[in-house]
């Protein structure tokens, strides 16, 4: 028997640790497919980086197979839709912490129930590996702590803090059977 993706419950799961510790949620994104709708003229090697904080991500929604909100880039708004294989990694951009996504989780289910493209997409490894491709992951992540506002929407206005002892959790998030 074959279990779903991994991939869409971690994803929530550091998307809520972030925001519950103030911190500013960011997706890294393997946009070379054209599937993938971002803005093309912020995508740099094949990537892109987004912002997916509450103030910066309009509508978000995160579901088992795909991420869609809106958000303005360069003052122009924009419709951002992600298939859940094309999400390479998320973190804080304040700490850099987070997690990276295997390369293989979606290529295996699509060899054996041929739902999703075959195609394999560059991803993090989520272990330390001794790959070419883990190397160029680290340098764009490297790129980002140190260019953070570099092919990325701008946040409208600083969040509110929380309420003391009322943490605010994202109201967007559903369970989805």
């Amino acid at each position: 028997m074959s279990m779903t993706p991994k991939r869409p419950y971690l994803l929530r799961a550091f998307y809520e640790w972030i925001v519950d510790n103030n911190m500013t949620p960011h997706i890294l994104v393997d946009a070379r497919s054209s599937e993938v709708s971002v803005p093309r003229q912020f995508v740099k090697d094949g990537n892109i980086v987004l912002n997916v904080s509450m103030t910066a991500a309009n509508n978000l929604m995160m579901d088992n197979d795909k991420i869609t909100f809106s958000a303005r880039f360069g003052g122009k708004a924009f419709s951002i839709w992600l298939p859940m294989w094309s999400v390479m990694a998320i973190y804080s951009r304040e700490t850099q912490e987070g997690i990276s996504f295997p390369p293989d989780e979606y290529a295996e289910l699509a060899e054996t129930t041929g739902q999703v493209e075959s195609k394999k997409s560059p991803t993090l490894a989520a272990v330390p590996s001794t790959t070419d491709d883990d190397e160029v992951v680290d340098a764009l992540l490297d790129e980002v702590g140190q260019d953070d506002d570099a092919g990325e929407q701008q946040d409208p206005e600083p969040e509110p803090p929380p309420k003391s002892g009322n943490k605010q959790r994202p109201s967007f998030l559903r369970v989805v059977k």
